[in-house]
């Protein structure tokens, strides 16, 4: 059920927004523990948006008990055609906040790493980004053809736009709304959203701070990304970012 915010517009709100497809066995836990994390390091003032993308699974249902019971949850279908990039776009087409930050629904990410984030923000930081691969992280149970695969493109990444981040594929990331504005238009349908939306907050110049972060690989979890599948739509973001970063200046393109 589409719901309006409540939260005064000048209040100082985080948003989070949670990709959902057939998460129902743990949505609720991925939910408690971000809402825990965030209050106990006291950021009383966040919403929590899950976009359910038409799972058969229950995920309607027991976002409707959540919202029931915290009006900072919000639980929305995915009104438009299927998929993750779809699901996140339109999630950052409804949040309220200040900054948002895109976070898994299978418990993968670390709460602890939520509540860095947004504390990097709050310095003054534009956009946060994590890195799972650096000597700090902790890495539970990553699957090693899909651990090479991401090494390989990430490396590419870093060649052709010559960055210090080497692990720009990881979807959970933060940014402040002028950046999101500013990255517009977000064209991705699929997974390939989480290249381009750094690759476009970098080339456009705004200021990013990268921190060790922890990844758990869940024993029942069955990945909805199929890794060959989708290398061309990877390909696709990667070449139109890097195209604008070599044919644009970067002073024509910021836009805050």
């Amino acid at each position: 059920m589409l719901r309006i915010s409540l939260i005064p517009a000048d209040s100082a709100v985080h948003s989070i927004v949670i990709p959902a497809y057939k998460e129902a066995a743990n949505l609720s836990r991925t939910i408690e523990g971000i809402t825990n994390a965030l209050e106990a390091a006291g950021f009383s003032d966040f919403e929590i948006i899950v976009i359910d993308d038409a799972s058969n699974d229950g995920t309607a249902e027991l976002m409707a008990n959540m919202e029931a019971r915290d009006p900072r949850i919000r639980g929305i279908m995915n009104t438009t055609r299927t998929g993750f990039g779809r699901s996140i776009r339109q999630g950052l087409d409804l949040y309220s906040g200040d900054s948002v930050c895109i976070t898994m629904a299978d418990q993968s990410d670390d709460p602890a790493d939520l509540v860095r984030y947004l504390a990097l923000l709050d310095e003054g930081a534009e956009c946060v980004f994590g890195s799972r691969f650096s000597n700090a992280s902790r890495l539970h149970g990553y699957p090693f053809r899909k651990y090479l695969a991401n090494r390989l493109v990430n490396s590419c990444i870093q060649l052709m736009f010559l960055l210090p981040l080497n692990d720009i594929t990881g979807a959970f990331k933060c940014y402040r709304r002028h950046v999101i504005d500013g990255i517009q238009p977000l064209v991705s349908n699929s997974f390939n959203i989480t290249v381009e939306m750094p690759l476009k907050a970098i080339s456009r110049g705004y200021r990013y701070e990268v921190i060790p972060i922890n990844w758990t690989n869940q024993a029942d979890r069955t990945s909805n990304l199929r890794l060959g599948r989708m290398a061309p739509y990877y390909l696709f973001s990667i070449l139109v970012v890097w195209l604008e970063r070599l044919l644009i200046p970067r002073d024509n393109t910021r836009k805050n």
